[in-house]
């Protein structure tokens, strides 16, 4: 995920991606590991097209959670899912459609950039005090992105353009009613419609589609990809954490290493993908950005994404 491509572009490729995703929903983060290996096995034989949810907004009945409560409740996606999470509570509640449409902002200004913009702000939300419906803050957060015209994308959220395409996509992502997410209880019930969760992904190749509703396995993920087209190519997990950080210029966390590592059934082995990154580090190959209770590995040389 990362370049922008043209519809003719998608066509062209076997498989297409659809990703309903919101940067604050700790299920979509939890899932970079999952998404990660899938990215590497198929590589660009993916055309991804992001669906931003909505999953709040002004005006929207409070969450029936504190911020303290929510802090404490991140504990349990960290230590299930691995992914790196600061547990100080937030200063105040907040909503995610400003989040969502800074994003929609980025595909529009500077189609591609999307991508990384989500990245951005949901490693800096899960582990800094940013307040996703703050201006200042989501400009910040997406300063750290290389390359994006930042005053461009803030100018750009209150357009008519970026608010029809951001409409749009909370349409599309509440258009569930009837679908296999819904059948397997991977949807939810909101005012507008009957509506997917994170992460979830719509794969077609044209003539089938086939739903993975809200968190899944990579397994369930590379069941459909290789039904709907068995002649893709599939790579093999790398031989080592800097092979698995040369597709990622800004570089990756440890659970997400440790995923790319592990081979068929393996589960993988988040220590020993610790300790040989640390040895790169030790090697200057590698630095080791802290990152809540973990870090963001970038080999040398490679900028942000």
């Amino acid at each position: 995920m990362g370049k922008k491509e043209s519809k003719k572009d998608r066509e062209r490729k076997a498989i297409t991606a659809t990703f309903f995703i919101d940067p604050v929903c700790p299920w979509g983060y939890s899932a970079s590991p999952a998404l990660r290996v899938l990215e590497w096995r198929y590589r660009d034989q993916l055309a991804w097209e992001m669906v931003l949810i909505g999953l709040s907004r002004p005006g929207d009945p409070p969450l029936p959670f504190t911020p303290t409560q929510l802090a404490a409740l991140m504990v349990q996606f960290r230590d299930r899912f691995g992914m790196p999470f600061a547990l100080e509570p937030k200063a105040r509640p907040s909503t995610s459609s400003r989040a969502c449409e800074a994003i929609v902002a980025c595909r529009e200004v500077n189609p591609g950039s999307e991508w990384k913009a989500l990245r951005a702000l949901q490693l800096l939300f899960f582990n800094t005090p940013l307040l996703p419906d703050d201006d200042q803050q989501i400009a910040s957060a997406l300063g750290t992105v290389d390359g994006l015209k930042v005053d461009a994308v803030m100018a750009a959220i209150d357009t008519k353009a970026v608010q029809a395409a951001y409409e749009t996509d909370r349409k599309r992502s509440r258009s569930a009613a009837g679908s296999p997410s819904e059948l397997q209880g991977k949807t939810a019930d909101s005012p507008d419609g009957i509506r997917y969760t994170a992460p979830s992904i719509i794969f077609s190749n044209g003539s089938s589609t086939l739903e993975a509703g809200g968190f899944q396995p990579i397994d369930a993920y590379d069941v459909i990809v290789a039904n709907l087209d068995p002649s893709l190519r599939r790579f093999d997990p790398p031989s080592d954490p800097a092979e698995a950080l040369s597709l990622y210029a800004g570089g990756l966390t440890t659970q997400e290493v440790a995923a790319l590592l592990a081979s068929g059934m393996e589960e993988p082995d988040r220590a020993a993908a610790e300790r040989s990154l640390i040895e790169l580090v030790g090697e200057g190959q590698v630095n080791r950005v802290p990152l809540g209770n973990d870090a963001l590995w970038i080999a040398r040389g490679k900028g942000a994404s």
